[in-house]
């Protein structure tokens, strides 16, 4: 009966074009870049992931909400999609486990999701004509209305984003009593991340996105990290300036995603915004240095430089994407400093990565 009675619902893209749907039951517009993620599970650590702030998700899954959610599988502290589309919305789920409805989920933080979309069309288009602005709307809004209203949402590019999701005062993660300590610049840092070190006996002190260098220092880690997280790297001017005093003092250093992004520009390595980006839990990279596969989880819009990096003296490729080439991995051949531009921690995802994490301890051991 829900079903047959849901108000219709729209996706306007910022060139035109129309996508028609129908509204899960929330009503409202919501704006923001689409994209489209291809992992067959997992979407509630997607949904809260910080790095997709400011993004519309599109589900090439078609079945969303099947298995409910669960309050342990979240990656913050709320969901940081702007909103959602899928092809078929379960109201009803099934799971021993599962602690409520993707629905009542979704309701509690006013997330606006439209479903009966045809998504395979939508990510076909997307394939073709590039990432860009979006608006979804179940509130009735007029097409012209919703045009005016999208021409004044700003470009990706350019657009900082790691302040809206960052924590606002430092605070620690793990066994205070553990082996390692680290300092972690937090530019929209994923819960697995911590749980990855505290596994490997560490004890985290995680900063706000603005922290600076003697912040850090003052922590008195064995090593530092720079986290994943949303927008373009390239106003993080902070950031940067953080990677480059951890370099000069010669500390060790791992990045991943837009904390791989931020070493790339601190050393004069330009960063650009991809056609489409990759999102999802299947993509394949090479590990040029073992000769190794490896499947990964991968969510990111920006990508470092190839060529530029290719020829920097101080640098070298150690990660490439498969499908196009793009850098997934570099190291430094003068510091302790190496970065990745995918998620070794999954969540969701494969395992295959996780070695990177053992990687960063051995390198702290050195």
């Amino acid at each position: 009966m829900k079903y047959t009675t849901r108000q219709k619902a729209i996706l306007l893209l910022s060139d035109g074009t129309i996508f028609h749907g129908k509204s899960i039951g929330i009503e409202g517009t919501t704006f923001g870049e689409v994209c489209f993620n291809t992992g067959m599970t997992g979407y509630q650590e997607i949904f809260t992931d910080p790095s997709y702030f400011g993004q519309i998700m599109v589900a090439t899954n078609p079945h969303i909400g099947n298995y409910g959610v669960n309050d342990k599988e979240v990656e913050s502290d709320s969901i940081k999609i702007s909103g959602l589309v899928c092809k078929n919305f379960s109201f009803n789920y099934s799971r021993p486990d599962a602690s409520g409805s993707l629905e009542d989920y979704f309701k509690k933080q006013n997330l606006i999701c439209i479903s009966d979309v045809d998504t395979r069309a939508l990510v076909s288009y997307i394939r073709d004509n590039g990432a860009m602005n979006a608006v979804i709307s179940t509130d009735g809004k007029s097409i012209e209305e919703l045009k005016a209203l999208l021409a004044d949402v700003p470009d990706m590019k350019g657009l900082e984003l790691a302040s809206k999701v960052s924590t606002k005062a430092p605070y620690f993660y793990g066994n205070e009593n553990a082996t390692y300590k680290i300092s972690a610049l937090d530019l929209g840092i994923k819960e697995n991340i911590l749980r990855n070190f505290a596994k490997r006996d560490c004890y985290i002190k995680v900063f706000p996105f603005d922290a600076t260098y003697s912040d850090l220092a003052e922590f008195n880690p064995d090593g530092f990290f720079l986290s994943n997280g949303p927008g373009d790297p390239e106003p993080l001017d902070g950031a940067i300036q953080v990677a480059k005093e951890i370099l000069a003092n010669n500390k060790p250093l791992f990045g991943i995603c837009l904390g791989h992004q931020v070493i790339g520009l601190a050393n004069g390595i330009s960063t650009f915004k991809m056609f489409n980006g990759h999102r999802g839990i299947n993509h394949p990279v090479m590990n040029v240095v073992s000769g190794k596969g490896e499947i990964t989880s991968q969510n990111h819009g920006f990508a470092v430089n190839r060529e530029e990096l290719e020829k920097h003296p101080d640098f070298e490729i150690t990660h490439l994407h498969i499908n196009d080439g793009t850098v997934a991995g570099m190291r430094m051949k003068n510091k302790n400093c190496f970065s990745v531009q995918y998620h070794p921690e999954a969540s969701p995802g494969p395992h295959d990565s996780s070695y990177l994490f053992d990687e960063f301890i051995e390198r702290i051991q050195r």
